[in-house]
């Protein structure tokens, strides 16, 4: 989907009808706070964002959509080429910034690219959410476990850590593998790296120490 924002009736009509000529899905929006009122961080595609808006400008959006935690990707549209208003739009996470008199397989290119963030980013943070779902769905003691593993520590450390019998600590590392769904430690290393969890220390023989933090 391409959210396309712009005040300018004729430029509206005209780039939306080249986007789908184009083969892209558009929604167009004559102001910025149409489009706020419709969108969700849950809807996948990119925007081509007007940066002179009466209202909110191009950046007042940008932001907004930043404190939504929406990162959807930003391609600027510009009537004038406008290097601080574009250096800033830039450090703040657009993936573009053209004028409306640049070439429209520029635009095309730039969407293509955008799109192809978006899913990626979107494919990325769902393999994130699926490794912390498997952390959660761990016991206080196998996240406790699971915090010496990644450690490289072996059953006998962690049973000397815990205060514990090494078979008890087989019986949980068993559960811990089988729940996050690998099959080594070197790949169970790999998945807790991945979405970034951490783990707060752990006090020796305790069966409730655990928890993540994010």
């Amino acid at each position: 989907m391409v959210f396309l924002v712009d005040d300018e009736a004729s430029i509206l009509k005209l780039v939306g009808s080249r986007l789908r000529a184009a083969g892209f899905t558009v929604m167009q929006f004559g102001a910025a706070a149409e489009f706020l009122t419709i969108y969700r961080p849950s809807m996948p595609g990119c925007l081509v964002l007007d940066m002179e808006m009466p209202g909110f400008n191009g950046l007042d959006v940008q932001q907004q959509l930043a404190a939504l935690g929406s990162e959807i990707p930003i391609i600027f549209f510009s009537g004038r080429s406008d290097v601080p208003m574009c250096v800033q739009a830039m450090k703040s996470g657009a993936v573009d910034f053209l004028t409306k008199s640049a070439h429209h397989t520029d635009l095309v290119t730039a969407i293509h690219k955008a799109l192809d963030h978006d899913f990626k980013a979107r494919q990325q943070r769902a393999e994130v959410d699926e490794i912390r779902s498997r952390i959660a769905s761990l016991t206080p003691r196998e996240r406790t476990v699971l915090s010496h593993l990644v450690t490289g520590k072996l059953n006998k450390q962690i049973a000397g850590d815990l205060g514990t019998a090494e078979k008890t600590i087989k019986v949980h590392r068993g559960r811990v593998m089988a729940k996050m769904k690998v099959v080594s430690v070197a790949a169970l290393v790999r998945l807790v790296e991945k979405c970034g969890a951490t783990f707060p220390s752990d006090s020796p023989g305790d069966p409730d120490s655990s928890g993540i933090s994010r």
